[in-house]
């Protein structure tokens, strides 16, 4: 599968920002995706998770971003997006979609700074 993220920018605290991975490759529809980010360390951490196939519609958020970010898909469109309110700078990071075919696979990332 191929992912390429997009809309990661320079934003101040409060703020809103979405960014929108977009997914080639595989049925896409049949998978669940997942957007995680990376963490210090150099490991990433699972952010949310939006049901594919049978789970289609179940979505999941970390703790860390319940009520403040939203995910969602579009099949039609081959694509997930990730709706960000009220960033703050702990938000600042690399944000990758992933989806698991075998193994996992991630796109390149999109960089999201939180800045006054």
């Amino acid at each position: 599968g191929q992912l390429v993220e997009s809309g990661g920018g320079l934003v101040q605290p409060g703020d809103s920002l979405n960014l929108s991975c977009s997914a080639s490759g595989f049925p896409f529809s049949s998978y669940t995706m997942m957007w995680d980010r990376q963490v210090p360390g150099g490991k990433r951490e699972l952010i949310a998770h939006i049901g594919g196939g049978s789970n289609t519609g179940r979505i999941v958020y970390a703790d860390a971003v319940k009520g403040r970010f939203t995910a969602s898909r579009n099949n039609a469109k081959n694509m997930v997006f990730l709706q960000m309110n009220g960033v703050k700078i702990e938000d600042t990071t690399v944000y990758y979609c992933r989806v698991y075919i075998q193994r996992d696979y991630w796109g390149k990332g999109t960089q999201v700074t939180v800045s006054s």
